[in-house]
């Protein structure tokens, strides 16, 4: 790994770089959490970009709002305490501050609000999809279907890989034996539920993050425009092998995917004991 001060746009950059460095980070971890960083991870849709610069944005008001009250306590202890004035006031209401005071946390709940609700329907309005994957969570691995109308009609199990059978530049605990593979600059539905107990299907750098419920299918959706092999977790304690449960998401190429799919078929065709999803069944 060669680190060149001009790639970097910031002291900061280069120093988390150069921390990445020695501790001995590949370009496998891209779009993973690094070391030293104070933001969140880097988000390739357009629903994560969105959920980073509201959390970005809501961090910059509650640090002004927090300012203000503290110059305020300030203030208050400096010029009005016992020594400064002996004789208390005998002020008992003050219309004008009264009228600030509920306007403005008004004003602030509804500058939240407006981005809130946005966001919130961006995420939950799904559009028309162009794949449909099925993931279910099991105690403790992962399972995906693709439907049969869209080149698929196969399921396979994802589970984690052992320690000792990592490859180099393989992350520890989210390396899994078969990836979810989806194409580049598609939209992508994910009908989620759960064989056993409760879990939760979560891709940081998707800003996804959706409850898994025996009985029950929910959805989320993402359109990853950057290639690349992007890691989760299972987010809500299902048991003690909740740790051993990660999500890996493979975004390729149209032209590999395509590939992986009639590669897929052949190499999982045994796991047909029950019937693909199917689109119709997913609107």
């Amino acid at each position: 790994m060669r680190i060149e001060a001009s790639g970097y746009r910031s002291a900061a950059a280069l120093f988390t770089a150069v921390i990445a460095f020695m501790l001995g980070f590949s370009e496998a971890f891209a779009a993973q959490p690094q070391p030293w960083e104070a933001t969140m991870q880097p988000m390739v849709t357009e629903v994560g970009r969105d959920l980073s610069n509201f959390h970005t944005y809501l961090v910059w008001l509650v640090t002004i709002v927090c300012l203000f009250v503290l110059a305020l306590l300030v203030i208050i202890v400096v010029r009005f305490n016992e020594k400064r004035n002996p004789t208390p006031s005998k002020t008992t209401h003050n219309t004008l501050l009264e009228v600030a005071w509920t306007i403005v946390p008004v004003l602030i709940l509804v500058a939240i609000a407006i981005p809130s609700f946005r966001l919130l329907r961006l995420q939950l309005v799904v559009p028309n999809p162009d794949i449909v994957v099925k993931a279910t969570g099991y105690a403790w691995y992962w399972g995906y279907e693709y439907p049969a109308d869209q080149g698929g009609g196969f399921k396979f199990d994802s589970n984690m890989v052992d320690s000792k059978d990592l490859k180099p530049g393989q992350p520890k605990l989210l390396t899994v034996d078969n990836d979810m593979v989806v194409p580049v600059n598609k939209i992508v539905k994910v009908q989620v539920t759960a064989a056993d107990v409760l879990h939760s299907f979560a891709m940081p750098s998707f800003g996804i993050k959706v409850d898994a419920v025996p009985g029950r299918l929910n959805e989320t959706w993402f359109k990853a425009d950057q290639v690349g092999t992007y890691h989760g977790q299972c987010s809500e304690l299902c048991g003690n092998g909740h740790p051993y449960m990660p999500i890996t998401i493979r975004v390729v190429s149209e032209q590999d995917y395509a590939a992986w799919l009639t590669e897929s078929k052949a190499k999982f065709a045994s796991n047909d004991s029950a019937a693909p999803v199917k689109l119709a069944d997913a609107q």
